[in-house]
């Protein structure tokens, strides 16, 4: 009797602490094949690629899966708080400006990479980008264009405002998640590689070592040997300040739907104000910022940032389990245009990075902003060293501010190229 694939919760969930537990025991091997293995290949990548292996295999199916609900809306929001109680706001200010040049590098790159691959496929695959009406593929792609710039509100909105066709727009989510998840796992791959790559970009990294040194000063002065007491301390703020964001994000969310016309109306640039998931973690990072400036940054000696990364892991497991490899070979036409835009956006990236010397966490988490918006930025963020986690949350959320706008504007170009 066949009982594949596998859909309940509790066994998934188990196969994933599998997973995790798998790469971190291998990681710590410090001899032979797999310390030659995690030179190359970055731990936090692995954790992302054996989800997507279980998934691509028919091992499990994630198709009612909550797994990923859970991790965002309760562990990602608990992980800001614990992250950002070590937070050094002044030195973060003197991380300079690069950091908003290259997320708008990013958005820039995205506004003029989805026009461009459709005059690329266009070319050699006209029915590929065409359709009519409502099911004009361009219609579609705005919402990846709101997606790839803000997030799931503006992906939304783009849905809203340009009515494409609601039978086809999981397709546009296909490729949205595929194409955004290769692009995830490239950019994992360049950390593991980020010292040579600022020595290409002749970066000048000396603010983000800095405020990675100080963190760790701080860091090494206070660290004690953790106690229960300790945990439950840690998990209470954690928790108790999720419970705040959740309750403060919805309501604050739900007045500005209310009151103001144009955060109301999913045809307003502004729409994606109203998205509940975003003030949650503007909410959750604000009390981590706010605790920062109390005793409590001191459980950072007792292993805070460590708790956050470790629920930052078991997200990351989930976001791996909603890429399905298999899934190259549903729509070939339509993943080599969201692989042709993404190609675009990251060529300009460099570009600009090489030009203005950034290094390569700018590049990493401007882009990441922009892509995998306010549930990615800060896991990428992270991985350079936590201390920098709160850079990616301020960037994801200026995400959602421009996305629907910037969206607007793509998906008008994109118009005029699916005619010429």
């Amino acid at each position: 009797m066949n009982h594949l694939p596998i859909t309940e919760d509790t066994v998934i969930f188990g196969l994933l602490c599998l997973c995790l537990g798998f790469v971190f025991y291998t990681s710590s091997i410090k001899t032979g094949f797999w310390k030659k293995f995690y030179t190359i290949v970055p731990t936090l990548l692995m954790c992302y690629l054996l989800p997507a292996i279980l998934i691509s295999t028919g091992l499990i199916s994630e198709e009612n899966s909550r797994l990923y609900y859970i991790a965002s809306r309760y562990l990602l929001p608990a992980a800001l708080v614990l992250m950002t109680l070590s937070i050094d706001l002044k030195a973060i200010v003197n991380l300079g400006s690069k950091a908003l040049i290259m997320f708008l590098t990013g958005t820039a790159g995205i506004i003029i990479g989805g026009p461009i691959a459709i005059l690329i496929v266009s070319s050699f695959s006209p029915e590929t980008v065409g359709g009519n009406d409502f099911d004009a593929v361009w219609r579609g792609l705005s919402t990846i264009a709101g997606s790839w710039i803000g997030g799931g509100a503006n992906q939304a909105a783009m849905l809203e405002v340009f009515s494409y066709n609601p039978k086809k727009f999981g397709d546009m989510v296909l490729i949205d998640i595929v194409v955004a998840n290769i692009w995830m796992a490239i950019i994992l791959l360049g950390i593991g590689k980020s010292d040579k790559i600022d020595k290409w970009l002749k970066a000048d990294t000396s603010s983000i070592e800095t405020l990675k040194i100080k963190v760790s000063e701080y860091t090494a002065k206070i660290t004690r040997i953790t106690t229960l007491h300790d945990y439950i301390i840690m998990l209470s703020l954690a928790f108790t300040a999720v419970g705040i964001a959740h309750f403060s994000g919805f309501h604050f969310s739900e007045f500005l739907q209310e009151n103001f016309e144009v955060i109301r109306n999913k045809q307003k640039a502004l729409s994606s104000l109203g998205s509940e998931f975003l003030w949650m973690v503007v909410f959750a990072t604000t009390i981590g910022i706010i605790l920062s400036f109390t005793k409590a940054k001191n459980y950072e000696g007792a292993g805070a940032s460590k708790i956050g990364g470790l629920f930052i892991y078991i997200l990351v497991a989930t976001i791996g389990m909603k890429m399905d490899l298999r899934s190259f070979l549903d729509k070939p036409g339509l993943i080599a245009v969201g692989l042709i835009w993404i190609s675009i956006h990251a060529g300009l990236l460099i570009l600009v990075a090489k030009i203005i010397r950034a290094p390569y966490f700018f590049l990493a988490v401007g882009s990441q902003a922009n892509v995998g918006g306010a549930a990615s930025a800060p896991i990428v963020a992270a991985e350079f060293h936590p201390s920098l986690t709160s850079v990616g949350i301020l960037l994801a959320v200026l995400g959602y501010v421009v996305g629907t706008a910037g969206a607007y504007i793509c998906a008008l170009l994109m118009e005029i190229a699916s005619k010429v």
